[in-house]
């Protein structure tokens, strides 16, 4: 049973009528306007400088991308009318379709798609693995351009198509000639949504509004191909920190769409009858604890590992979810129920004994060293997560600073390579979505300290076998590098898993069309 603290009713009730003062003056203006509660605030609004799904969300919105992934995960085209591959399989020709626009008017061009490309082929897993093999792309006119290989890959279509973290979004450009590691200044796509800058108030709102000259493409909507028709006039996002709130303005009918409401409010959420409470996502999350491998205490192996002999996932699952009908363990580093899921090499991780830990951090030489453990505490999940891990740390006999913020400001602080003592961090959680960690392509498993994702570990086998995967001929033959990284990643203690789960969305019944995806998207939804 859910207590309600008098704090909580009143500020509740007050959020509701801060909310409801702006519904008047929209409706009054026959604008179709969709409400939406997002996971998290935005302040970062590069997709391509960050992984972080709030962004990523954004993204969506606002650009388009050259092929999309459709419900059965298999690529389909999106930008691009059609494409061409030679024999060898080492020349590809893609043709935009007629009549795509930037939301400034310009028209986009073979050079946006190629700048685009290659700003993203730098920060991406998939997409690093894919330009190792990119000899040369050429612009032929302004729909066509070519892409030459130095040899087959065998993920281009699988590649362009990523659905998720990075996602290959296609900017003017202009804007995709920004440096990788730094963040663009301008939010020009060319999707069925605008962004509007002028509105935008971090900690509180995004607006985004219907681009007039968007031509959807003529298939139905399947994940994140076929048509994207924006069915409303305007988006807007309203950031709660405090979820009681964010319910309450649900329940009240003053936002339409809760994207990820805590767990322990799904009962009164789902008791009552205007609210569809569900899962929208096949494939769930897995829960992840990264460790910083450049610092102490965590650059030594030793001491990474004693840390997840600690993590006992019923542990994490059971404080961060609860119910277990939404959770299961999972001792795979792909999700479980997929095609590379195993144990193999899992030992370390199904300890989950603090005794055994506490040896093997002594074993380690542990100095005392500090460990700073960054706490997002608007996103429920993630802070319960961090009290686990502390509190597991603590047992085993580090010294562990909790250090409290929003989920953007962490986004924005373990970009920093430097030491704690320079703003650096130890150790923060997230989660990612199965289907960026579908396979050994996924930025989280890199082993390159220079473009790998943040945490930075450094491990050659693991690259080698990465890599062998992306220009494997046969499935036999990726399953085995599959598994092999699998391994690498267990042995270098890259990072704590901690399950697997599924988060419901919450919507009031007047919202329809909503697309089955693990990532959320907001065209094809109507309000009545």
């Amino acid at each position: 049973m859910i207590r309600w603290t008098r704090r909580q009713t009143l500020s509740a009730g007050l959020a509701t009528a801060v909310v409801g003062l702006a519904a008047p003056y929209v409706r009054a203006q026959g604008r179709r306007v969709l409400r939406v509660i997002p996971h998290a605030d935005l302040k970062n609004l590069d997709p391509i400088w960050t992984t972080a799904y709030i962004s990523r969300n954004h993204g969506y919105m606002i650009y388009d991308t050259l092929f999309a992934m459709d419900a059965d995960f298999t690529p389909r085209p999106q930008m691009v009318e059609s494409w061409d591959v030679s024999d060898d399989r080492l020349t590809w020709t893609f043709r935009l379709r007629e009549g795509l626009k930037f939301h400034d008017g310009e028209p986009v061009r073979s050079i946006d798609c190629i700048a685009s490309l290659e700003r993203w082929g730098k920060r991406d897993g998939m997409g690093q693995q894919l330009f190792a093999a990119v000899a040369e792309m050429k612009v032929v006119d302004d729909r066509t351009f070519v892409m030459r290989l130095s040899r087959p890959f065998g993920l281009v279509l699988e590649a362009l198509g990523k659905i998720s973290s990075n996602v290959p979004f296609i900017m003017p450009e202009r804007v995709a000639r920004t440096d990788p590691f730094e963040q663009i200044t301008e939010y020009v796509g060319s999707g069925p949504f605008v962004f509007q800058k002028d509105e935008w108030v971090p900690g509180s709102r995004v607006v985004y509004t219907r681009f007039e000259d968007y031509v959807p493409r003529p298939e139905p909507p399947s994940a994140a191909a076929g048509g994207k028709v924006a069915r409303v006039d305007r988006v807007e996002w309203i950031y709660f920190p405090d979820q009681t709130t964010a319910m309450n303005a649900l329940l009240a009918g003053e936002v339409d769409y809760f994207e990820s409401p805590a767990t322990d409010l799904i009962p009164l959420l789902s008791a009552n009858p205007e609210v569809v409470v569900e899962i929208n996502d096949p494939l769930g999350n897995i829960g992840f604890a990264r460790f910083n491998h450049l610092h102490p205490p965590f650059d030594k192996v030793e001491v990474r590992r004693a840390a997840l002999m600690a993590m006992k996932q019923e542990d994490y699952m059971t404080a961060a979810i609860g119910d277990p009908k939404y959770w299961r363990t999972c001792y795979s580093v792909y999700p479980c129920g997929t095609p590379y899921a195993s144990e193999v090499g899992a030992e370390v991780m199904k300890v989950g004994d603090v005794d055994k830990a506490r040896a093997a951090l002594d074993k380690a030489g542990y100095d005392g060293t500090p460990v700073v453990l960054m706490q997002p505490t608007d996103i429920p999940i993630l802070s319960a997560f961090s009290l686990v891990t502390a509190e597991k740390l603590r047992q085993i006999g580090m010294t562990v600073e909790v250090q409290a913020m929003d989920w953007s400001t962490l986004t924005s602080r373990r970009a920093k390579r430097e030491p704690v003592s320079e703003g650096g961090w130890n150790m923060f959680h997230t989660w990612w979505i199965g289907a960026d960690v579908i396979d050994p392509m996924a930025i989280a498993f890199s082993g390159d300290p220079e473009r790998g994702w943040f945490g930075w570990p450094s491990d050659e086998a693991l690259e080698k076998h990465r890599q062998a995967f992306a220009f494997a001929a046969t499935p036999e033959e990726k399953k085995l590098h599959a598994t092999k990284v699998q391994e690498r990643l267990w042995a270098i203690a890259a990072s704590g898993h901690l399950g697997q789960f599924f988060v419901p969305v919450a919507y009031r019944r007047n919202v329809e069309g909503l697309i089955k995806s693990p990532v959320q998207f907001f065209w094809n939804i109507s309000v009545s």
